[in-house]
């Protein structure tokens, strides 16, 4: 639920973001909101984020398709709302920008993808692009903590194997015996 939430969330924000910039700023200049730093900038793009691979839609929509069906198959694994929201996070990203690849102009599966956000020394991108790519940093996040997507974290391997960290740690003294195989000292014995 959390998954679909999360999804239809970053859709709906993203077809509304869209509709929005395009009826207000189709023919006209981009809008500076922080000088040098922020501007609304219409832009259509053919290829991927950052206008990688430009013209190349067809493929990207066959890719985006390709994510939406491996995380259906996932979704059912899911016991962690963390990567629920990770997974829904990167599907919504990635239906947004699917839809205008189907529906914008030249045409279906030609499509291209309305980019709005301009940052100043980083390509022009979209509440789309911007999903996937917190998912992504998000999904690191949780395989570094170790934490499945059945919500278990997952044991950590000691770097020795199994059968040296199951021996008990052995200090020796100076001679190089180990502490395991000397006789004990007295009680009282200092």
């Amino acid at each position: 639920m959390v998954l679909l939430a999360t999804s239809l969330g970053v859709v709906l924000l993203d077809a509304i973001t869209k509709i929005i910039v395009v009826a207000k700023l189709t023919g006209h200049d981009s809008v500076t909101l922080v000088p040098g730093v922020l501007e609304l900038r219409l832009t259509r793009n053919s290829g991927a984020a950052f206008s990688i691979a430009g013209g190349a839609t067809a493929l990207f929509s066959l890719i985006a398709v390709a994510v939406i069906v491996v995380v259906a198959f996932t979704a059912r694994k899911l016991g962690s709302r963390g990567w629920a929201v990770v997974l829904g996070a990167i599907v919504g990203g990635a239906v947004g920008n699917l839809i205008d690849r189907l529906v914008r102009s030249p045409g279906p599966l030609r499509g291209h993808v309305v980019d709005w956000i301009y940052l100043h020394h980083w390509p022009i991108f979209n509440i789309a692009d911007s999903s996937i790519v917190v998912g992504a940093v998000l999904a690191v996040v949780l395989s570094a903590l170790g934490i499945g997507l059945d919500g278990t974290r997952l044991a950590r391997q000691d770097p020795a194997g199994p059968a040296e960290a199951a021996k008990p740690a052995e200090t020796g003294d100076a001679s190089g015996t180990p502490e395991t195989d000397r006789p004990s000292e007295p009680a009282g014995r200092e």
